[in-house]
C-alpha cells in the first residue's frame, strides 16, 4: 500500500478549548463537510461520532481524545490539491488534562475553539498555555458568534488581552448575533455566504458595502502584522507596494508557524463555515516537513544526542502517546510515526526499555471505529494491537538505529478514594480492570495500603474519578464501594539535618552490618530526591551507594511527619564505615533508611497540602457571599475582573475545604454561578490543621 499523501500535504491537528465551547462539534461540522458522516451529531443530543464513549453522551463531555481522519481539497483555489488531515478531539474538563497534555506532544498545529459568548474563559488559558508549552502553532475558531450573547469583536478583544496580542483576524463574520451568515475574507477580499448553517457549500460573493470600510481597517492590520517575518515584503509594504493574494498567504503562514501570529476566524462551528476553516488548516498550520527534526538520544545514554528527518526512508522513530482498551481488539497503542515506516508483522526496538515488540496489527481509528492498514508512514498517527511492553511516552525504533524520543512527563494525581470490590468475585475483575485503566491514563494510580489493607485509587479531580469508577462498573462489570474523597498531602522538610543510620545484627553465623552518616537539606522545587555521593577514600564501597539512595527513597515515600511521600529533599551520604565479612546490599539500604528518618527528623520536617486555583464566574449579586465562603475555607482571591456579563473571581484555596464546592456554589448562586479548578502548588498546612491530620491519620 504506497503513501496515500505526500507529506507536504498531510496536517495533524488538534482541537482544544474550554468545556463546552464548542470542540466537538466543530469536529462533527468537519466531519460532515469533509464526507466522513451524513449528519452533524449534536452533543446535547447524544449522537456525536467523536463522543463515542457512553459516559460522553450521557454528560455531554468530552472525556477521552478521539482521533479521526479526513481528506480536504481547497475551495475557491485555481489548482486546488487534496489534503490528507489527521484530527484529535479532545476534552475541556481540567479533569482530563492529560488527554489534552499527550495530544498536544505529538500534534503538529491545533484549533483553539472560543465560546463567542464567554470570550476566553479559564480553561481556555490553560490549554492556550500547554500548546506554547509544546510549541505548537494554532489558528482561533471565534465559535457560537450566531447565538445571543455572541460577539465576534468582545471575544477577540479578551484573546488580545489574556492570550495574545498576535491574535489577528483573517476573516470578519457578515452580520450580527442570530443574522450572521457568512464572512469575509481578508487575505483575497471576497465574501463567503450560506442560506443554511448545513449547507455543503458556501456562495462567494462580493463585500458588502457596509463592511468596505471595516474590511479595509482589518486588512491594513492583517498585512502589518504578516509582513513583520519578511524583510523584503516589509520594504515593499512600507514603499507602499501592493502585496499579491500569494504573497500574503505565505507570510500568514511563516508567521504562525514561526509562533508570531495566531490567525482568528469566527461562524458557526456546526456547519459549512468550517469550509473557510479547513482552507485554513492547510494554508496556515504545518505539515510534519515544516517542524524541526525530531530530536532524541542514544539507548543508554543521555548525552548523546541524535536527530531524524521526517521522511520515509529514514530509521523508525515513533512514540505511543495513548493507551486505551478496546472491547473487540484488546489494547490499542496510539503511535505518532515521526520518520521511517512502521509495518505489520515486522519487530521494533522499545527503546525506552529496550525490549523487542513485534507489531502485530494496524488500525486507523475514527473515533471508535476502525479501519485495518498494513503500513504507517512518517507523519502519520495510527493505533498498533498485539505490544506487550509499550506504555504511554515509549519510543519505537529502528532495531538497527535505535532513538530514544523525550518522554511525556505527567502531573502527579492530588485527590484520592479507597475502593472495595463488593463481592468476591467482583475482587479479581476489579485487579485486572484498575491495572488497564491505570495503564490507559498516567494520571490515574493505584495503590495498596499496608495499614488499612484498602485500596487507594488517585486521580486529578472528583469528576476524573468518578468517571473511573463507572467506566469500571460498565466495562469491566466490577461493582464497588467507594470511599470519601481523601486530600494526597504530601511531607518535606524546611531546614537542614545531619544523623547517622547503622544497622548491626549478630544472630549466630553471618551478621549484617550497614553504617552511613547522612546530611539532609531543602532541594529544588519538583526535584524529588537529589542523592549526592561525597564518600571518599572507600569509606563505603561503591556497591553499597545504591542501596543506601534505595533506603532512602523507601524511608521518603513512607514520610516522618504523618505517612504521607515526601518531595524535594537533597540527601548527601559522606561518611561510614563497612565490615569486610557482615556487609550487604540489604544492611546498608536498612541504614539509609534509619540514617534519613533519624536526619529529617531534625530538619524541621512539615506537611504541604495540594492549593488549587479556582475560577468561578457568577451575577455580580452573589460575589459577597461567594467571596465570603472563599475566605472561609482558608481561600485567597488573587484577582477579580469583567467576564462577558458576568464576574470572574480567581482564587486560591486548599483542595481540602473544595469537595463538593459545586453543589454548594449553585444553592449560594441559584444555580447561576460556576466553577472550574486545577491543581495549582503545593504550600505548608498551618500547625492546627496539620495537627488534626496527624491525630487522624495515627487514629
Amino acid at each position: 500500500m504506497a503513501r496515500s499523501h505526500p507529506l507536504e500535504q498531510m496536517r495533524n491537528i488538534g482541537i482544544i478549548a474550554h468545556i463546552d465551547a464548542g470542540k466537538t462539534t466543530t469536529t462533527e461540522g468537519i466531519l460532515y463537510l469533509t464526507g466522513r458522516t451524513h449528519k452533524i451529531g449534536a452533543v446535547h443530543e447524544g449522537d456525536t461520532e467523536m463522543d463515542w464513549m457512553e459516559q460522553e453522551r450521557e454528560r455531554g463531555i468530552t472525556i477521552t481524545s478521539a482521533a479521526t481522519n479526513c481528506k480536504w481539497t481547497q475551495r475557491h483555489y485555481d489548482d486546488p490539491k487534496e489534503y490528507n488531515i489527521n484530527i484529535i478531539d479532545t476534552p475541556g474538563h481540567i479533569d482530563f488534562t492529560v488527554e489534552v497534555q499527550r495530544s498536544l506532544r505529538v500534534l503538529d498545529g491545533a484549533i483553539t475553539v472560543f465560546d463567542g459568548k464567554m470570550g476566553v474563559e479559564p480553561q481556555s488559558e490553560t490549554v492556550w498555555h500547554q500548546a506554547d508549552k509544546f510549541g505548537v502553532p494554532r489558528l482561533c475558531f471565534i465559535n457560537k458568534i450566531n447565538q445571543t450573547g455572541g460577539d465576534f469583536y468582545k471575544s477577540l478583544e479578551s484573546i488580545k488581552d489574556r492570550l495574545s496580542p498576535d491574535a489577528i483576524p483573517v476573516q470578519l463574520p457578515i452580520g450580527f448575533e442570530k443574522d450572521i451568515n457568512g464572512v469575509v475574507d481578508l487575505v483575497n477580499l471576497k465574501s463567503y455566504t450560506y442560506k443554511e448553517y448545513n449547507d455543503k457549500e458556501l456562495i462567494e460573493g462580493d463585500i458588502p458595502e457596509d463592511m468596505k470600510d471595516k474590511v479595509e481597517e482589518y486588512r491594513a492590520q492583517l498585512i502589518e502584522k504578516a509582513v513583520e517575518i519578511d524583510d523584503a515584503l516589509t520594504e515593499k509594504f512600507l514603499e507602499g507596494n501592493e502585496i499579491t493574494q500569494e504573497e500574503l498567504v505565505e507570510a500568514i503562514r511563516k508567521s504562525t508557524l514561526a509562533g508570531k501570529m495566531f490567525p482568528v476566524f469566527g461562524g458557526d462551528g456546526r456547519g459549512v463555515i468550517v469550509e473557510t476553516l479547513l482552507d485554513a488548516v492547510v494554508n496556515f498550520l504545518p505539515s510534519p516537513i515544516d517542524l524541526p527534526d525530531i530530536s532524541g538520544t542514544a539507548v543508554g545514554n543521555e548525552e548523546e544526542k541524535i536527530t531524524r528527518k521526517a521522511g520515509d526512508d529514514e530509521p523508525l522513530s515513533a512514540l505511543a502517546f495513548k493507551i486505551a482498551t478496546d472491547p473487540y481488539v484488546g489494547t490499542l497503542i496510539f503511535v505518532r510515526v515521526y520518520s521511517g515506516v512502521l509495518k505489520t508483522g515486522s519487530y521494533v526496538l522499545n527503546a525506552t526499555n529496550e525490549t523487542k515488540e513485534r507489531i502485530g496489527r494496524i488500525v486507523r481509528m475514527h473515533a471508535n471505529s476502525r479501519e485495518e492498514i498494513d503500513e504507517v508512514y512518517s507523519g502519520e498517527i495510527a493505533a498498533v494491537v498485539g505490544l506487550k511492553n509499550t506504555i504511554t511516552g515509549d519510543t519505537l525504533a529502528d532495531m538497527e538505529n535505535p532513538i530514544v524520543l523525550e518522554r511525556i512527563t505527567f502531573p502527579d494525581p492530588v485527590i484520592s478514594v479507597s475502593i472495595e470490590p463488593k463481592t468476591k468475585q467482583d475482587q479479581e475483575k476489579m485487579g485486572l480492570a484498575l491495572q488497564k485503566l491505570s495503564q490507559e491514563d498516567p494520571t490515574f494510580k493505584v495503590r495498596a495500603d499496608e495499614e488499612t489493607a484498602q485500596t487507594i485509587i488517585s486521580g486529578m479531580g472528583e469528576l476524573h474519578l468518578e468517571i473511573l469508577v463507572d467506566r469500571m462498573k460498565r466495562e469491566f462489570n466490577v461493582d464497588a464501594n467507594v470511599g470519601e474523597p481523601q486530600v494526597a498531602y504530601k511531607e518535606t522538610i524546611k531546614g537542614e539535618g545531619d544523623a547517622e543510620g547503622k544497622f548491626v545484627r549478630q544472630s549466630g553465623g553471618r551478621g549484617q552490618y550497614g553504617h552511613c552518616k547522612l546530611r539532609v537539606k531543602p532541594g529544588e522545587p519538583g526535584s524529588g530526591l537529589t542523592f549526592i555521593d561525597e564518600i571518599k577514600g572507600g569509606v563505603i564501597p561503591k556497591e553499597y551507594i545504591k542501596p543506601i539512595e534505595k533506603g532512602v527513597q523507601e524511608a521518603m515515600d513512607n514520610g516522618i511527619v504523618a505517612g504521607y511521600p515526601m518531595l524535594d529533599i537533597e540527601v548527601t551520604v559522606y561518611d561510614g564505615s563497612y565490615h569486610e565479612v557482615d556487609s550487604s546490599e540489604s544492611a546498608f539500604k536498612i541504614a539509609g533508611s534509619i540514617g534519613f528518618q533519624a536526619a529529617a527528623k531534625l530538619a524541621k520536617p512539615i506537611l504541604l497540602e495540594p492549593i488549587m486555583k479556582v475560577e468561578i464566574t457568577t451575577p455580580e449579586e452573589f460575589m459577597g457571599d461567594i467571596i465570603g465562603d472563599i475566605n472561609a475555607k482558608r481561600g485567597t482571591v488573587n484577582e477579580m475582573r469583567d467576564q462577558g456579563q458576568l464576574k470572574l473571581i480567581e482564587a486560591f484555596i486548599p483542595l481540602a475545604s473544595m469537595f463538593g464546592y459545586t453543589t454548594q456554589l449553585r444553592s449560594m448562586s441559584q444555580g447561576r454561578a460556576a466553577s472550574s479548578m486545577e491543581f495549582h502548588e503545593y504550600k505548608e498546612v498551618p500547625r492546627n490543621v496539620a495537627e488534626e491530620i496527624i491525630e487522624g491519620r495515627s487514629k
